[in-house]
C-alpha cells in the first residue's frame, strides 16, 4: 500500500522547541516517513505506512507528548446490517477511509462511532465508505459540538443532537415499517400454503383436490411463492451479494439466501419435471417470512432498548425565555441561546441550558441526570442543570453551556460512545462470528453429501432416536418416502438455516446497551463497555479524601471556652468575673461565654481569605452574631492571625502564636489533644487587654471538613462485596485516621501526607501486588491517579470536565454510588453471559439435529429467527433492574 499523508490541525504549541517534539515524537514511531509540525501556523503533517502506523497512533504519539490534534466524532446510522460480520465489515471499511482514526460500530444499535481528522476527511467520505463496502448510511446534517482541540486535547463533535437524532430515529422506524410491510405481504401468501403443508403432512393430500380451476396444485404453490421469493428474497440476494462480491466474506444473509433458494430452485425442477420429487415452496416462502418477521421483531426490540436515551433527549426544553438588559422577555429557540444570556425559568418549566442562578429560589427537580427523586434547592449562586425541572419559585438563570456542551449532551454522547466501545468478552463472540457463517456452509455441505452417500445407515440410527418423530427424516429416506437426494437437500437447507450467528453478535452489545443507559439513569456514566466489564473485577476501592468520602468544605464544628482559672466553661456555664475585667463577661452575666470566644475570633479572622478563617466566619453569623470589620489586621504566616477587637488585641491561631506573644497554650492542652483526635483544624483564641502585655487563653474554635452522610454507607456496602476499601489523602496522619475510623476504614489502609503529584505512585504500588483497584475522586486534581488505576472514577463532578478525565462518572456528589456502579458493572456482565450461554447452548443444540436430518428447513428458519429475538428480549428485561433495591431492604441506603 502506498504512503499517506495526514494534514493535521495541532494544539498546544507554544514555541519553535514545541514543533521540535512533536516532530522527534512522530519519527520515533515505526512507518512515518517524514514529520513537520509549524508552531506559526499551529498546522503539521505527517507522510506514514498505513500498513505499519495507524492514524490513531499518530494521534496518541501527539498527545502524549502533550499537545493535542483536532479530531472530531461523529455517529451515523447504517441499514442493511443483518450480523456482526455486518458491523465488522463497516468498521474495517471506515478504518481503511483516509482520514479517520477509529471507527467503533454497534450491530444492536445500527450505529457506528467514528472519529476522523477533519482536515482529511468529511462525513461524505465516512458515507461513501459504508456505501463501498454495501451498506447503506442514514445522510444527515451536521451533529453539533465540533471540537477545536484546545487544551491538547481533541476536540468531539458527537452529532447526537438535533437533527442528526431526529433523522437516525426517523431511519430505524422506517426500517420497523418496511419489516413489517414485508411480513404481512409474505404471511398473506403463505397462508394458503401452509393449508397445502399440512393437508399434505397430516392427511396425505386428501383435503385439496389435484387441480384448482384447471391449474395443477404446484403451479398455485409456484404462483403463490414465486412473488414471496422475489420482494422478501430481493434484500438477501442484494446483501448476499455485496457481502461475498464486494466484501468477499459470507454473512448471515447468505445462509439465508442459500437455505431459501435451495428449497425453491428445487421445487421448480421438481414441478417442471427435470427431477424427480416433492415440492417444498411452502418451505422456501416459510423461510423468507419467519426470517423477515424476526427482522421485524428484532428491529422493535433494538428500538425499545434505545428508548430510554431517546427519552433523555426529548427531555430538553424546546425554547428558553431571555431576558434583555431593559427587562423586556421574548421567547427563542433554544439554539439561539448563547452563553451570558439570561433567562426565566418559571414554575413548572424546564431550565433551558446548563447555568447559574442569579435571581430567585426553587427546587429543581435533577432526577433526569442524577437519579435522584428528591428536589434540590437552588439559590443565587447556585449552578443548575439544563432540562432539569423547576418546580415552584421563579428563577432568572445565566447561561454557561450550550448545545454540546450541556450535562445532557455529554451525557447522551458519553452514553452512545460506551455503548460503541465494546467489552472484551465480545472479542470471543467477534472471533467466533468471523469464522461460524463459512463453518456452518461447510458443515451443511458435509452432511448433504453423507446422506447422499450413506442414507441408510444414518436412517437407521436416527429412526432410533426419540426426536425422530418432531419431522420426517432418516425413517421417511428408509421407507422411501423420498429420494435419497431430495432429503440430502433437505438436509443441507435446514443446516444451513438453523446456524444464527445474529444471536451470537447480539449477546453483548444489546446487553451493554441496556446497562449503560440504566447506567445514566442512575447517574453513573460509563465511559465505554470495556470500562463496564471491568468495573465488576475491582477488588480494591482507593478513595480520595477532601471532596469524596468528606463534603470538601470546612464548617465551623467546636467553640470551647475558658475561664480566668484555665478551666473550660461547660454549656450553659457563665464567666465569674465583672464586666471589667478582662475576661468573656457581657455585660450581664447571662450571656454564652462561647458566642463570646467565637464572636472574637470570627471578627479577627474577617480580614482572612483562608478557608479556615471563612468557616469561622460564617459560623459564627450563622449564629446570629455580629461580625464587624477588626480595628486592625495582620496575618502571621503559618501560624494564624492578629487583630484589634473592641480596642484589644485578638489571637488565633496555634501554640506558637500564643507563645510568640507571651501567652500560655497549656491549659488547652488535653482539649486540643481531644479536637485534633477527632479530624478537626483546632485554633488557639487568646486576648491581651489595650495597654498591658498580660495576655490570656480565652477559648478554642475548631473547624472540620465534615463526613458525607453517606460515606459509611458506602464503605459498608462495597465490604459486604468482599472489596477492601482504602483512603489516599494529602492531611496529616492523625486527622486522615480519625475520617477513616467515622466512615468505617481500616486505619492501616490509610495512605496519609500524599501530595496530589504522588497520588498515582500510590496507586500503582496498591496496584502492583496484583490488585485491581477503583481510584475514587474529583476527576481534576486526582487525574494522574485515576489514569492509573484498574478504573478511574470521578465522583461529583456534574457538569464538569470529569466526564473526559475518568472511566465512569458519577453525576451525584454521593460515595455510595461507587457501589452502584459495580453493581450495574456485575449486573450487565451476568446479563451477557446469559445471552452467551443461549446463543452458543442454540447452536449447540439445533446444528447437531439439522444435520441429523432431525428438523424441517422451515422449522428451522423459524427458530433462527427466534434465537435472536429471545437474546434481545432477554436484554430488554435487564431495563427493570433497579440497583439499589436489594441495598434499600438491607437498610444501607437512606
Amino acid at each position: 500500500m502506498p504512503t499517506r499523508t495526514a494534514h493535521l490541525n495541532v494544539t498546544g504549541m507554544s514555541c519553535a522547541n514545541c514543533s521540535a517534539t512533536i516532530e522527534d515524537a512522530l519519527d520515533d514511531l515505526d512507518g512515518v516517513a517524514s514529520a513537520n509540525a509549524n508552531y506559526a501556523t499551529d498546522e503539521g503533517s505527517v507522510e506514514y505506512d498505513p500498513d505499519e502506523v495507524s492514524l490513531g497512533e499518530i494521534y496518541s504519539a501527539i498527545e502524549a507528548a502533550g499537545y493535542g490534534a483536532v479530531s472530531e466524532t461523529v455517529t451515523v446510522a447504517i441499514t442493511d446490517m443483518s450480523c456482526a460480520n455486518c458491523a465488522e465489515t463497516n468498521a474495517e471499511a471506515l478504518e481503511s477511509t483516509p482520514g479517520v482514526i477509529a471507527a467503533d460500530v454497534n450491530y444492536a444499535t445500527d450505529e457506528a462511532q467514528v472519529r476522523y481528522n477533519p482536515a482529511d476527511a468529511s462525513l461524505g467520505d465516512l458515507y461513501d465508505a459504508i456505501e463501498s463496502a454495501g451498506y447503506s448510511p442514514v445522510r444527515e446534517g451536521r451533529g453539533s459540538g465540533a471540537g477545536d482541540g484546545n487544551d491538547g486535547g481533541s476536540g468531539d463533535g458527537a452529532g447526537t443532537g438535533g437533527s442528526g437524532q431526529d433523522a437516525r430515529d426517523a431511519a430505524r422506524e422506517e426500517e420497523i415499517r418496511k419489516q413489517l410491510r414485508l411480513t404481512l405481504f409474505g404471511a398473506v401468501l403463505s397462508v394458503p400454503l401452509l393449508a397445502f403443508m399440512v393437508d399434505h403432512l397430516a392427511f396425505g393430500g386428501e383435503l385439496f383436490p389435484e387441480a384448482l380451476f384447471g391449474v395443477r396444485i404446484g403451479w398455485v404453490q409456484f404462483l403463490l411463492a414465486t412473488p414471496v421469493q422475489i420482494v422478501l428474497g430481493r434484500p438477501f440476494y442484494k446483501n448476499s451479494y455485496k457481502a461475498l462480491v464486494t466484501n468477499g466474506r459470507a454473512n448471515m444473509d447468505v445462509l439465508i439466501a442459500l437455505g431459501s433458494t435451495t428449497a425453491y430452485v428445487y421445487s421448480v425442477a421438481a414441478l417442471s419435471g427435470a427431477i424427480a420429487g416433492s415440492l417444498y415452496f411452502d418451505t422456501a416462502a416459510f423461510i423468507l417470512v419467519f426470517i423477515t418477521l424476526g427482522n421485524y421483531l428484532e428491529a422493535r426490540s433494538k428500538g425499545q432498548a434505545g428508548e430510554a436515551l431517546r427519552k433523555l433527549l426529548e427531555m430538553e426544553a424546546d425554547t428558553a425565555t431571555l431576558v434583555d438588559e431593559d427587562g423586556t422577555e421574548r421567547e427563542v429557540p433554544l439554539d439561539e441561546v448563547d452563553v451570558g444570556d439570561r433567562m426565566k425559568v418559571r414554575p413548572g418549566e424546564k431550565i433551558p441550558t446548563d447555568g447559574v442562578v442569579v435571581d430567585g429560589q426553587s427546587a429543581v427537580d435533577e432526577s433526569m441526570v442524577t437519579g435522584e427523586s428528591v428536589p434540590v434547592e437552588k439559590e443565587a449562586g447556585d449552578e443548575v442543570v439544563g432540562s432539569t425541572v423547576n418546580e415552584n419559585g421563579l428563577l432568572v438563570v445565566e447561561a454557561t453551556k450550550v448545545g454540546a456542551d450541556t450535562a445532557l449532551q455529554q451525557i447522551v454522547r458519553t452514553v452512545k460512545e460506551a455503548q460503541s466501545r465494546q467489552p472484551d468478552i465480545q472479542n470471543l463472540a467477534d472471533r467466533i462470528s468471523a469464522y461460524f457463517v463459512p463453518a456452518v456452509i461447510v458443515n451443511a455441505l458435509l452432511w448433504g453429501v453423507v446422506w447422499f452417500l450413506f442414507p441408510e445407515a444414518l436412517a437407521g440410527f436416527v429412526n432410533a432416536l426419540p426426536l425422530w418423530g418432531l419431522v420426517a427424516g432418516g425413517p421417511a429416506v428408509a421407507g422411501g418416502a423420498v429420494s435419497v437426494s431430495e432429503f440430502a437437500i433437505v438436509v443441507f437447507a435446514s443446516s444451513v438455516l438453523i446456524a444464527c450467528p445474529c444471536a451470537l453478535g447480539l449477546a453483548t452489545p444489546a446487553a451493554t446497551m441496556v446497562g449503560t443507559t440504566i447506567g445514566a439513569k442512575y447517574g453513573v456514566l460509563f465511559k465505554g463497555g470495556d470500562v463496564l466489564e471491568r468495573a465488576k473485577d475491582v477488588d480494591t476501592v482507593v478513595f480520595d479524601k477532601t471532596g469524596t468520602l468528606t463534603e470538601g468544605e470546612m464548617e465551623l464544628t467546636d467553640v470551647v471556652a475558658f475561664d480566668r482559672d484555665g478551666d473550660p466553661i461547660p454549656d450553659g456555664g457563665t464567666a465569674s468575673r465583672a464586666p471589667s475585667d478582662d475576661d468573656l463577661s457581657a455585660p450581664d452575666a447571662d450571656h454564652d461565654p462561647k458566642n463570646e470566644v467565637l464572636r472574637l475570633a470570627a471578627t479577627a479572622e474577617r480580614g482572612s481569605e483562608h478557608p479556615l478563617a471563612r468557616a469561622i466566619v460564617d459560623g459564627a453569623e450563622a449564629r446570629g452574631l455580629e461580625v464587624p470589620e477588626p480595628d486592625g489586621f495582620e496575618n502571621v504566616p503559618g501560624h494564624g492571625v492578629r487583630a484589634t477587637v473592641d480596642g484589644d488585641e485578638v489571637l488565633v491561631g496555634n501554640r506558637k502564636l500564643l507563645r510568640d506573644n507571651d501567652v500560655d497554650p497549656s491549659p488547652a492542652a488535653e482539649e486540643m489533644e481531644r479536637l485534633e483526635s477527632e479530624g478537626k483544624t483546632a485554633m488557639l483564641v487568646a486576648r491581651v487587654p489595650a495597654g498591658t502585655n498580660e495576655g490570656r487563653l480565652v477559648g478554642i474554635v475548631a473547624d472540620a471538613d465534615t463526613v458525607k452522610p453517606s460515606a459509611a454507607d458506602a464503605v459498608a456496602a462495597l465490604r459486604d462485596r468482599g472489596i477492601d476499601v482504602m483512603m489516599i489523602t494529602g492531611d496529616n496522619e492523625r486527622t486522615a485516621r480519625a475520617v477513616a475510623k467515622q466512615v468505617g476504614i481500616d486505619p492501616e489502609n490509610v495512605r496519609a501526607e500524599v501530595l496530589p503529584e504522588d497520588k498515582s505512585a500510590a496507586v500503582e504500588a496498591i496496584q502492583s501486588d496484583g490488585r485491581q483497584a477503583m481510584m475514587v475522586g474529583d476527576g481534576v486534581n486526582d487525574a494522574p491517579a485515576l489514569a492509573v488505576a484498574y478504573v478511574g472514577t470521578a465522583i461529583g463532578s456534574g457538569t464538569d470536565v470529569a466526564i473526559e478525565a475518568a472511566d465512569v462518572t458519577l453525576m451525584r456528589d454521593d460515595p455510595l454510588d461507587v457501589a452502584k456502579a459495580i453493581r450495574i458493572s456485575d449486573a450487565t456482565l451476568q446479563k451477557i453471559k446469559q445471552n452467551l450461554v443461549w446463543a452458543l447452548g442454540y447452536n449447540t443444540l439445533m446444528i447437531p439435529l439439522a444435520s441429523l436430518g432431525l428438523l424441517q428447513p422451515a422449522l428451522a428458519a423459524g427458530a433462527m429467527a427466534l434465537s435472536s429475538v429471545s437474546v434481545l428480549t432477554n436484554s430488554l428485561l435487564f431495563r427493570r433492574y433497579e440497583p439499589d433495591r436489594d441495598y434499600r431492604l438491607l437498610g444501607r441506603l437512606r
